[in-house]
């Protein structure tokens, strides 16, 4: 079955308390203790997964040089999530979607964020392209901080199609954002099930995924800069319609 590593305190933290059956090995390095990682290990010993001290040098090569703040955990691959588990899930759920779909978002680092994101605002799952953006791998997992144990990823063949099937399958109102809008995401009404589409800075959304949005939203920018980076977007507006949701 195919793996994936796992990198850093936090990372490693959410597998371990919230799916402790996908992790096949624990590295330590042999010579760091911290009191960071002093709970995490006490959870490898309670659950009694394996353990393999080794060197600074071997934690870098199997973390590709990532930081792995002295821990990494090799694990099942999550499960693959495609437009077929998109649509049960979303079925399923018992209060009204929130969902982020990023066209074109190729840094890994951007795409972990905003699963981080997102589950901080009690959202329900990101919708990724199979082509043109950045896959899940170890850095989007450490970004994430531990929102990928809860918080899945779906990767669709095309956007527009998915989007109309979660507008007409599941009754889902599609917002875009835009900094051609004319109407700005504090006038919107984000208390209905909706996916929220975020297009990469500079380049925006494709044309035919935004012919697929029913409502254009600009973001208020009162400075000298146009535009927000793509996960500090969805903070804003994924914080927007927690807010809304709590009144």
């Amino acid at each position: 079955m195919a793996e994936e590593i796992l990198t850093g305190i936090h990372a490693v933290s959410a597998v371990l308390s919230l799916n402790p059956g996908r992790v096949r090995q624990i590295y330590v390095n042999e010579k760091r203790r911290n009191n960071r990682l002093d709970p995490v290990l006490q959870a490898v010993n309670d659950q009694g997964l394996p353990l393999k001290e080794v060197s600074r040098d071997k934690l870098d090569r199997l973390a590709e040089n990532q930081n792995h703040q002295g821990i990494i955990a090799r694990c099942e691959m999550l499960p693959a999530r495609a437009e077929a588990e998109l649509m049960w899930d979303v079925k399923a759920l018992d209060h009204p979607a929130m969902l982020l779909l990023l066209d074109g978002i190729q840094d890994p680092h951007n795409l972990g964020a905003c699963v981080r994101t997102l589950n901080s605002a009690g959202g329900d799952g990101i919708i990724i392209p199979k082509d043109r953006s950045a896959p899940v791998t170890s850095v989007v997992h450490k970004t994430a901080s531990g929102a990928m144990e809860t918080t899945p990823v779906y990767t669709v063949t095309n956007l527009s199609r998915t989007l109309q099937q979660l507008k007409e399958d599941c009754g889902l109102w599609v917002f875009g954002t835009s900094d051609k809008a004319e109407k700005n995401l504090y006038q919107a009404d984000f208390t209905v099930p909706f996916a929220l589409v975020l297009g990469a800075e500079g380049k925006g959304m494709r044309r035919l995924v935004a012919e697929h949005c029913d409502e254009l939203l600009t973001i208020p920018m009162k400075g000298s800069v146009s535009s927000l980076n793509v996960s500090v977007a969805a903070g804003v507006c994924c914080y927007e319609a927690l807010r809304q949701r709590q009144l």
